[in-house]
C-alpha cells in the first residue's frame, strides 16, 4: 500500500501510526470523523489538536465538520452493551467510503493504538468495512508504540482526553456510583 487513510480519533493517537506507516514508506492522509464524541467541547479540543499536529508533522487532513451526536445516539440507545461495536462501525465504515471516494489503496484507525480499546473487535469491523466497500482495510497492531506517543505528546503540549469520547465512557470515567450496603 502506499497512498492510505488513516481514521484519526485525536492528534495523540495518530503520532504512531503516522510515524510508523511514513517509515513504511506509505503516503498518510488523516481523516477525522468521529460523532461519538461527547460533549461539544470535548469534539472541537481534540478536532483542534488533530489540526495544528497535522500543521505541524505536514499530514494531509481531511476533517468531517459536522458534529452528528444524535447519528450515534439513535444507533446506541437501547443498544448500550453493544455501543462500541456500533461506534467503530459507524466511524469505519464512513473512513472506508472516504478512502474508496478518495482512491485510497486502503485504510486503518488509531483506534488499534489504544491499550485500552476492544482491539480484536475493531480489526473485525475494520476487516468487515473494507469487505463491503471493496477496499483493504490495513491491520497493524500499533499498541507497541503507544506508551513513547503518549509520552511525545506531553512532551508537545498536546491535549490528551481521560476518555474515549463517547457519553458512556464519559460517565464510567467520572462518575463514581456509591457503593450499595448489604441488606441484612
Amino acid at each position: 500500500m502506499k497512498k492510505i487513510l488513516l481514521h484519526s480519533c485525536c492528534g495523540p493517537c495518530s503520532i504512531y501510526p503516522v510515524d510508523y506507516m511514513r517509515e513504511q514508506g506509505m503516503e498518510v492522509h488523516s481523516y477525522f470523523f468521529n460523532p461519538n464524541i461527547h460533549p461539544y467541547t470535548e469534539f472541537t479540543r481534540r478536532k483542534e489538536t488533530m489540526e495544528k499536529y497535522a500543521v505541524d508533522t505536514g499530514l494531509k487532513l481531511i476533517v468531517d465538520d459536522d458534529y452528528r451526536l444524535e447519528e450515534f445516539l439513535r444507533e446506541v440507545a437501547y443498544r448500550e452493551s453493544n455501543r462500541c461495536m456500533i461506534c467503530y462501525s459507524l466511524r469505519l465504515e464512513q473512513a472506508a467510503r472516504i478512502a474508496k471516494r478518495g482512491k485510497f489503496d486502503g485504510f486503518t484507525t488509531t483506534l488499534l493504538v489504544s491499550p485500552y480499546q476492544k482491539h480484536e473487535l475493531i480489526r473485525d469491523v475494520g476487516q468487515s468495512a473494507g469487505d463491503k466497500y471493496g477496499i483493504p482495510f490495513y491491520y497493524v497492531d500499533f499498541r507497541p508504540g503507544y506508551r513513547d506517543a503518549a509520552a511525545r505528546s506531553r512532551v508537545l503540549g498536546m491535549y490528551r482526553q481521560a476518555y474515549c469520547g463517547c457519553i458512556y465512557s464519559e460517565k464510567e470515567r467520572y462518575c463514581r456510583q456509591p457503593k450499595k450496603e448489604a441488606i441484612s
